[in-house]
């Protein structure tokens, strides 16, 4: 209902963290003070802050069972398992009475174990596309699917609005069909450049974060208009995950990329990546409305997601930001070989997971991945690249939107009331070529059915939590 969104979740977590700084600053040998900043920084994703909080509560005090715990939950976030089922095991150790240590304790064991089966099993298999060992021609489309379908093969304007309600009722799009649009869409988007650049004559539409929120892409579409040739989109990755409707929101915007393939932009996500898909619920719901090889098509497809855009020769769009290190060029971005699982460091993965911070230089990401970059490097990146402001998603704020570096660092967010408690509201930005002067247009969540994300990372969260 309307009454949680009226509570700004994310103010109050942002006031904790100001709160135990500030206790911190009187009283530094605290542990718990350490600890319940940990907490706050896991709920607002600064899964890197959160660790190192977590580790210095435990040096303050290695008998503080709870920094064991926040540690543990720190690791499992950013993937770490083994040093996670490390601190469970001291818990177990220390408490040997306690039915939900133990209970956490096997649960990490298992994924440690698991992990090291799927390691072994990948190693062996060449990698072959999924598409290969399709049929898509004979697979049959029962009499009693009365759902959309593609005619002649073919993603229409018809299709579209037909698979819109169709979803927005909570229906399965026949997999005949959904193989077909991720077939074609893989097509299409394996053909672009990793720095797709555009001209702009009148205005384009930018979306950040939709994250599995399809009844707010819904309303954003109802605000904004339909995507069309002349009113062009550009939605800025983290399409999936989190949110409950990410398969819906996913093919509803694949769809629209093979109806308008020249006004309608994609770009890749920290989120359209295997890991996070396993962790934040896309996997786990992928697998539950159709089957793990189509998970695999899906990961095969978001690798060719490009990772830049470039308008008018003067506005960058990435999903997360600037780079590790000075001197980066626009040629850097387009040489960059996309068609893979992003690595820990370079420019692929800070585009897709960097932060900007307001201070000057660079420093460890709250994150625990890539860098958060201030003024001075935006300010230099600009100029040393002729360009005027960069525009970037993936941090909820508050109002939708955040404008930093004296202008020329814009973050969107899209994804109101995100993971149905932040409170904050969703934006979308409108370009016009004439200017390039950003216009910000904000709104609030709208409901949607209730249905519980199948993240993974929920049952995390609980594991590392007391």
């Amino acid at each position: 209902g309307p009454s949680h969104n009226t509570a700004d979740k994310l103010k109050d977590y942002d006031n904790a963290i100001k709160y135990y700084s500030e206790a911190l600053e009187l009283n530094p040998d605290n542990a718990i003070y350490y600890s319940n900043r940990s907490l706050a920084y896991l709920r607002t994703e600064c899964y890197g802050y959160a660790l190192a909080d977590a580790t210095r509560a435990l040096e303050i005090d290695k008998n503080y069972v709870k920094g064991y715990y926040r540690r543990a939950t720190s690791n499992m976030a950013l993937g770490k398992f083994k040093a996670a089922l490390k601190d469970y095991e001291t818990v177990v150790r220390v408490r040997p009475n306690d039915k939900d240590a133990k209970m956490k304790y096997q649960e990490c064991n298992k994924i440690v174990k698991q992990k090291a089966f799927e390691r072994a099993i990948a190693s062996d298999e060449l990698k072959k596309s999924v598409v290969d060992s399709l049929d898509i021609e004979n697979m049959m489309i029962e009499d009693d699917y009365t759902g959309p379908k593609l005619e002649d093969g073919k993603v229409t304007l018809k299709f579209m609005k037909e698979l819109m309600a169709w979803f927005k009722d909570q229906k399965k799009l026949h997999r005949k069909c959904a193989y077909q649009i991720l077939v074609q869409v893989k097509e299409v988007l394996s053909k672009l450049p990793s720095l797709v650049e555009i001209t702009l004559k009148e205005k384009i539409t930018i979306c950040g974060d939709t994250h599995g929120q399809y009844y707010d892409l819904l309303n954003i579409f109802e605000l904004n208009g339909l995507p069309s040739p002349t009113n062009p989109y550009l939605f800025n990755g983290d399409f999936v995950d989190r949110g409950s409707f990410s398969v819906e929101v996913i093919f509803t915007l694949f769809g629209f990329k093979l109806l308008y393939p020249d006004s309608f932009h994609l770009l890749r996500g920290n989120h359209e990546t295997d890991n996070m898909n396993q962790m934040y619920g896309f996997e786990g719901e992928v697998k539950a409305k159709y089957t793990a090889q189509m998970f695999q098509l899906f990961s095969e497809v978001f690798q060719w997601l490009p990772l830049a855009q470039c308008i008018n020769s003067k506005v960058l769009v990435m999903h997360g930001g600037l780079f590790s290190e000075d001197g980066v060029t626009l040629d850097d971005i387009r040489k960059i070989d996309r068609n893979r699982q992003p690595p820990d460091s370079g420019p692929m993965c800070d585009l897709l997971w960097s932060d900007p911070q307001p201070q000057n230089g660079r420093s460890i990401s709250k994150r625990g991945v890539s860098c958060q970059f201030g003024p001075d490097v935006t300010e230099r990146f600009l100029s040393e690249n002729k360009l005027q402001y960069i525009v970037r998603s993936h941090e909820v704020k508050s109002e939708g939107y955040e404008v930093t570096h004296s202008g020329k660092c814009i973050t969107v967010f899209s994804a109101p009331n995100y993971c149905d408690q932040m409170g904050n509201k969703g934006a979308y930005i409108h370009l016009r070529g004439s200017d390039l002067k950003p216009e910000f247009h904000q709104f609030s969540a709208v409901p949607h059915p209730n249905v519980k994300p199948m993240a993974y990372a929920n049952t995390l969260l609980q594991l590392g939590m007391m």
